[in-house]
C-alpha cells in the first residue's frame, strides 16, 4: 500500500472516529502530495519523493513548535506537537548515528579528505546517498567530527 492510500485510509478512519486535530495533520500531508503529485504533470508521485515531504512538514512541525515554546505559547506548542506525532508515523525508517557514520568514514576515505576545509568534498555525495534516510544535521555534525580527528 503507497503513503497516499495510507493516508486516505487513515482520514476515513480518523473522519469517522470525529479526531479534528488528526484530520488537520493527515489532510495536511494529503494536500502537499497531491500537490506535487499534480505539479510534475504525470500524476503519479515517487516513493522517494513522498519521504521527502513528509520529513518536511515533520520538521516545519517541530521547527514551529520550538518557536512557540521559546515565545511561551504552550497552547499552541502542544497543537504543533501533537501535529509532528501524527506526522512521524509515516516517516521512513531513519538511520542510526552508528549507520551514518560508517558511511561517512568510507566518503572520506574515497574522496580523500583531510580535514575540516573538506567539508563541501563530502557532504554533497553524502547527502544525495542518504537524502531521506537520516536528518541533515545529524549527517553535518558526524562529518564535522569525522573531519575534525
Amino acid at each position: 500500500m503507497s503513503l497516499t492510500e495510507r493516508i486516505n485510509n487513515d482520514i476515513k478512519a480518523a473522519m469517522k472516529a470525529r479526531e479534528q486535530e488528526k484530520l488537520a495533520a493527515l489532510r495536511d500531508i494529503k494536500s502537499k502530495l497531491l500537490l506535487e503529485a499534480t505539479s510534475g504533470g504525470g500524476g503519479d508521485i515517487s516513493e522517494e519523493a513522498e519521504n521527502k515531504i513528509v520529513l518536511k512538514l515533520y520538521k516545519q512541525r517541530m521547527d514551529t513548535y520550538n518557536l512557540y515554546i521559546e515565545q511561551g505559547r504552550e497552547d499552541l506548542a502542544k497543537d504543533e506537537k501533537f501535529q509532528a506525532e501524527i506526522i512521524s508515523a509515516y516517516m521512513p525508517e531513519m538511520m542510526g548515528e552508528d549507520e551514518i557514520r560508517k558511511v561517512v568514514q568510507e566518503k572520506i576515505a574515497a574522496v580523500g579528505a583531510s580535514g575540516p576545509q573538506d567539508m563541501g568534498k563530502v557532504m554533497g555525495p553524502i547527502m544525495g546517498q542518504l537524502n531521506g534516510k537520516a536528518d541533515g544535521k545529524v549527517i553535518s555534525q558526524i562529518v564535522k567530527e569525522e573531519l575534525n580527528k
